[in-house]
């Protein structure tokens, strides 16, 4: 292969946030020497450059555990077979831009400390948004689970894991068809809602989903089912998908509008957003925003509201302590 042939990479992934650790291309040899069950996955590819083959779930898994080492200093990090194991930069994203918008309240300066309390509904198996939240800005965070394995998940890595420690608890959610009750016990508050919604209606859907994404990496027509980021059902989908479950979220938000500053969720199709606005402008929401995100070919964005009035938010501001 000549130099001119040589697949050219760029340094710098722009489109993640200025804030992202992950903007530029892994590097290997530091995520090797940091985590060094990684070294067995990395591989010469055609283009002379080292990588991994991202379309193997194993290899996703020990990429996912060098980065937590080597970022954010997560010593233990271990999901069971076929749980979601989420691509960190574009969660790490996720917070940073909520970070902005709680930071939006105070000209600028963005909360930080284990007074910004968050809500992570369907924290999985992997407990990424803790984990980040917590390295990067120092939150407290309160992850909910309708699993009762992804929450044991969750659980060894909290305690097996020092900087953690009394930063994260989690909570199992025994009501599938409840999202905030009996989260907001004692009448407790939190700065910010996130949530990664399931985003299919059915497996079938998530499935011809995975075979078009496998068949992108690989550059060929693959028509064997491999979830490279695995996923159980309660995961990837729910009935309705994702518009259902984040208009069920919308509903019953109404009920804890004094008890979270920020409510917000991932909306993975732009298509799905005018009846999002419908259902935000029907519950009487007082601000909206809908904050756009890219990693790699995937655009997505996040949907923000809160019920806060102007005088009710910079009272709630004037609360934070740093």
């Amino acid at each position: 292969m000549t130099l001119e042939s040589k697949k050219v990479h760029p340094q710098e992934k722009i489109n993640l946030h200025h804030r992202n650790k992950h903007r530029g291309r892994y590097p290997l040899k530091d995520l090797c020497a940091s985590y060094p069950a990684l070294k067995a996955y990395v591989h010469v590819n055609d283009f002379e450059d080292e990588s991994i083959d991202f379309s193997n779930p194993k290899a996703v898994t020990m990429l996912n555990a060098a980065l937590l080492k080597h970022y954010y200093q997560i010593d233990f990090w271990q999901i069971p077979a076929g749980y979601l194991c989420p691509p960190i930069p574009g969660r790490a994203d996720y917070l940073h831009y909520m970070a902005d918008l709680l930071g939006s309240s105070l000209n600028g300066k963005i909360p930080t400390g284990s007074k910004i309390k968050c809500l992570d509904i369907g924290v999985g198996a992997n407990c990424v948004y803790p984990i980040i939240g917590q390295r990067e800005y120092g939150w407290s965070f309160v992850g909910s689970d309708i699993d009762p394995i992804a929450l044991k998940s969750a659980e060894k890595i909290v305690k097996n894991n020092i900087v953690l420690k009394d930063k994260v608890n989690l909570k199992l959610q025994s009501n599938e068809e409840a999202i905030f009750k009996g989260l907001f016990e004692h009448n407790e508050r939190y700065d910010l809602s996130i949530c990664n919604p399931p985003f299919h209606a059915s497996m079938e859907e998530a499935k011809a989903g995975t075979l078009r994404k496998l068949s992108n990496l690989k550059q060929q027509r693959v028509n064997k089912v491999m979830l490279n980021f695995g996923g159980q059902s309660q995961e990837l989908c729910c009935k309705g998908g994702e518009v259902q479950f984040i208009n069920n979220m919308i509903l019953q938000s109404k009920h804890y509008a004094k008890n979270c500053f920020w409510f917000s969720s991932l909306v993975s199709k732009s298509e799905h957003l005018e009846g999002i606005y419908k259902n935000l402008e029907k519950a009487g929401v007082k601000q909206v925003k809908t904050i756009p995100m890219s990693t790699g070919n995937k655009i997505t964005r996040i949907v923000a509201w809160t019920f806060l009035d102007k005088p009710a938010e910079k009272l709630w501001v004037s609360n934070w302590e740093f």
